[in-house]
Formats: C-alpha cells, sequence, structure tokens
C-alpha cells in the first residue's frame, strides 16, 4: 500500500505545545467513521508508532501523539507529569483538533491516559480501547517492568548510542526499531518517566476503568504479566460490557510481536477493520 502519513504538527492544547503526527485524513468512507487518537507507552515518542499509524490510515483519521515530555511535545522542569494533566491534554487536544467524533487508543502508560481522559466525558468520545494497561496502583501488585530497565536505557541514549546499544534492552526487536528507539528514546525527559512510573503504583486504573461510560475494548498480551486473567475478571465484572482479546504469542508491546494479532484483535470495534499491508518500495 501506499504510506497513510500526512504530516506531523504541533498544536497549542491545554497550556503547553503537543505534537502529533497525522495519517489517513478524511476522504473517502473515512470521512464518515469516528478518528482515531493513539496514546503510546512511557517510553515510545510517537514516531515510534508509525507503523501502527500508517495501518490505522488506511481505515480511520488518526494522530499519534507524543505524551507531554517524550518526543517533540513540550517538556520542562517545571511541568506536571501526573496522569491528571496527560489526560487533560488529550481531551483539550481532541478539541483544539475540533474532532467531532474520536476514539482513544491506549497501549500500557497510554491506556491509563486513556480512561482517565474518558472520566472527563469529553464531548465526540465514542469508544476507549486499553492496550494491556498496567493494572498496578494502591494494594495490588507491582509493575513488572523495573524502573532501572527505563533509565538506564534512556541515559545510554541521552550520551548517543546505535542499535546495538538498544540491544540488550530490547533483544527480540529488528534492527529497524532498534534504530528508531536508539534515535528517539533521549527525547523521553527523565522527570516525566519518573512520575509515570510512580504513578503506575499510587493512581487507580482499577477505579477509572470502573467508570468507563462508552463502549470500551481490552487488548491484552499472552506474556509478559501485566495483565493476568484474574486482573482481566475483575475488569470486566467492574464494567461487564467491556470487550476483552487476548493476544497469541505476544509480550507487552505488543504490535512489534505480533503485529496480525494486534490488529486482527479490534475487528470491527472501531468501525471497520484494520489490514495490515507492505509498503511500497516508493512509500518507505
Amino acid at each position: 500500500m501506499s504510506s497513510t502519513f500526512l504530516y506531523g504538527a504541533n498544536i497549542a492544547a491545554n497550556g503547553i505545545r503537543q505534537h502529533y503526527l497525522r495519517y489517513g485524513g478524511t476522504s473517502g468512507e473515512r470521512g464518515a467513521r469516528a478518528a482515531v487518537i493513539v496514546i503510546p507507552g512511557i517510553t515510545s515518542p510517537a514516531v515510534t508508532w508509525g507503523f501502527v499509524g500508517e495501518v490505522f490510515g488506511a481505515s480511520f483519521d488518526t494522530y499519534v501523539i507524543d505524551v507531554r515530555g517524550r518526543g517533540l511535545s513540550e517538556a520542562s522542569p517545571a511541568l506536571d507529569y501526573s496522569l491528571d494533566a496527560q489526560a487533560d491534554d488529550v481531551v483539550a487536544l481532541a478539541a483544539a483538533l475540533g474532532l467531532e467524533r474520536f476514539a482513544l487508543v491506549g497501549h500500557s502508560m497510554g491506556a491509563r491516559i486513556a480512561a482517565r481522559a474518558a472520566l472527563r466525558s469529553p464531548r465526540g468520545l465514542d469508544s476507549v480501547v486499553l492496550v494491556d494497561p498496567p493494572v498496578s496502583g494502591p494494594g495490588r501488585r507491582d509493575y513488572p517492568g523495573k524502573l532501572p530497565w527505563y533509565v538506564d536505557s534512556m541515559a545510554l541514549a541521552r550520551k548517543g548510542t546505535d542499535a546495538e546499544g538498544m540491544r540488550a534492552f530490547c533483544p527480540t526487536w529488528t534492527d529497524e526499531e532498534l534504530r528508531l528507539r536508539a534515535e528517539w528514546l533521549h527525547t523521553c525527559d527523565e522527570r516525566a518517566v519518573l512520575a509515570s512510573y510512580e504513578g503506575f503504583h499510587t493512581d487507580d486504573f482499577h477505579a477509572d476503568a470502573a467508570q468507563l461510560n462508552v463502549p470500551s475494548l481490552l487488548i491484552t498480551a499472552e506474556r509478559g504479566d501485566v495483565v493476568r486473567d484474574e486482573d482481566v475478571a475483575e475488569l470486566q465484572q467492574a464494567t461487564p460490557a467491556m470487550q476483552h482479546v487476548r493476544v497469541p504469542d505476544a509480550g507487552h508491546m505488543i504490535p512489534w510481536d505480533n503485529a496480525a494479532g494486534f490488529y486482527a484483535a479490534f475487528g470491527t470495534f472501531l468501525g471497520a477493520p484494520l489490514e495490515q499491508q507492505s509498503l511500497t518500495a516508493a512509500a518507505l
């Protein structure tokens, strides 16, 4: 297929500069569907989710965002990196873009942001997809990812490293994926990452998920121990309408491990299926 990438841009929303990458646009059938805002995880700038944006863009007007303190969005020592601030960013971004209808698709930290943003009942929110959200929180087991993994890899990236330097942290990733991470990881503000990681253990994701009042889909990884079967059962008991799909042969970074399974897990939940296709040489 041809690339669905349109452009990258910055917008002033919620008092900060927010950067996003846009895919697809509103031509054809996409214009009749809700737009999609993709919210990446704790150390994932938007560009590292570009390959996902390409697929979403074939069916939806898609915006992959840089969460504050990551990528090209605003970062500073004085910036609030709390979950509430991140959720308010998403709501303000959708309003500033003038999106009449939209869905939130959040991965890991992004899923927690999506759930908290949904509690604001923003105008136009159609649905929420929570992809392998950390279910840690007050009185619960710790998040399985350990803080030194993030801190050490970011420190290496700030010094300057290459794909081989990243391989020790992400041994199953392809050379292309490792090069991209080595190039962009330095844009993740350590203060933002530390605040979000602390929030994994102090913010109550289960309470947020239980209050969802729009259609919701939970997508989890077969491996990685982030969301166990008993966690799924608890979430669905609190929100009986929540759908769930477990993606086989995948760890926490689901689209990296099993892209086809990741896209298939959405089914027609967003209004149209996602189909993974190879980009033509001219589009690369």
